[in-house]
Order: structure tokens, then sequence, then C-alpha cells
């Protein structure tokens, strides 16, 4: 099943399918965003209650993990959150592909994380210390700190790409087999699986980012054990 299929040019550029509805994605949740939160109220309706709740539960899962600096990551979390539970759910869509389940747009979130990560612990613990933890608890432990920190950006992006393209070739082999018998438990069972992918990958960033805030005290730590 091809995933790029090119619709137009921008002079020598390519705007494939997949592009064209990555911005469609951005555009719908902008505007939902923005028409949603045009008259709040304190005795609120069935969808504000449904944001409220939304962003209550994801603030809740950020502060478990840096209840001191809630606020500071919260803004990206959640729009990591929300954009990639609606990617994954946009190939129920007739006619529209899982952004998700190409390669391209899974490695560009994960390197968004990967320089979030650091951006985020540079503000925190500030630039000496942050680079301090790469240190610890020996310097010749650096080129493996290196190399984790691109196998787990690379795992992310793997991670996410194979299992939306699975689902959707799962359930597009499903449906050419069984036809319309088993719509329904395929649709809960892409919903289910679109929920739990892009929970994972929001943890995760969510993880590592706390660990990169949080880089001091874990080299305060290594010092306490080495002094005693």
């Amino acid at each position: 099943m091809e995933k790029a299929t090119i619709l137009f040019h921008l002079g020598p550029l390519g705007i494939s399918s997949i592009v064209v509805t990555t911005w469609g994605i951005m555009f719908f949740l902008g505007l939902f965003c923005w028409l949603a939160t045009r008259r709040l109220s304190t005795d609120p309706g069935p969808l504000q209650a449904m944001l409220e709740g939304s962003i209550s539960a994801i603030d809740a899962a950020i502060r478990a993990l840096l209840p001191h600096s809630t606020e500071k990551v919260l803004p990206f979390i959640a729009t990591l959150w929300i954009y990639i539970v609606t990617a994954n759910l946009t190939g129920l869509v007739p006619g529209l592909d899982s952004p998700t389940a190409c390669l391209s747009v899974t490695a560009g979130l994960a390197l968004l994380v990967f320089l979030s990560v650091h951006w985020f612990g540079i503000r925190s613990e500030g630039l000496i210390a942050y680079l301090r933890h790469y240190l610890s608890p020996s310097p010749i432990l650096l080129p493996f700190h290196i190399i984790s920190e691109l196998t787990r950006t690379v795992a992310l992006a793997v991670r996410l790409f194979g299992n939306m393209m699975s689902l959707e070739m799962a359930a597009l082999l499903i449906l050419l087999v069984a036809g319309l018998l088993v719509p329904v438990p395929l649709l809960m069972l892409h919903i289910i699986e679109a929920l739990v992918q892009a929970y994972i990958f929001g943890m995760l960033a969510l993880i590592y980012v706390a660990g990169a805030m949080q880089s001091r005290s874990k080299v305060n730590q290594e010092k306490e054990r080495t002094d005693t």
C-alpha cells in the first residue's frame, strides 16, 4: 500500500498525501481548540467537561513524575499526546492513512522528543550540570551514554511506525478476507491500539524528559554513594 503519493509540487518539493493529512490534522486541532475554548464557563457543559478531564488526566500523569515542573512540561507532552492520538485515529477515516504509519513522521516526532529532552534538561539543570551527568559515574561511560540517547530515539520512531503500519495492514487484510462481516470488532481493535500506542509514546517521552530534568540529583546521588 503506497503511503506517500505525491499530490502536487511546491517548486522542487513534492507534497505527499501524508504531508497534506498532517497539515489537515494540525488545522483541525487548532480550529477545534479555538472553538472549544471561546466560551469557557464555571458551569461546564459536556464538551468543556471532557476537555478539562483530558487535560487533568495528562496533568496527573506528568505530576506523578515531575511534581515541581508540571507547568513547564505540560504544553509539550499534552500536545504530543493529543496529536499522536488524532494521527493514529485518522486511519479510520475512509480514504486517509494514519501519518504515524509513515516512518518519516514518527522519525520527526522522535527527533522532536530528542531535542526537547536536552532543552528541558539544560533549562532545568544548567548547561554544565546537565552535561556533567553524561560523565557519571565515570567518564569512560560517555560513549555508552551517547549511544543510549541515539538508540532510544530510533526505538521511539520505529516502535510507533511499526505498530501503526502493522495495524493498518492487518485491518486491510482482514477486510479483504472477511469483507464487512467484522467491521465493529475491527474498528474497536484499531481504536484501542491507537490509544495504547499514543500512550506509550507519550509516557516514554515524559520519562526521558523527567530523567533529563533530574540529572543533577542523579549525579549528587552517585557522589554520595562513592563518598560512603
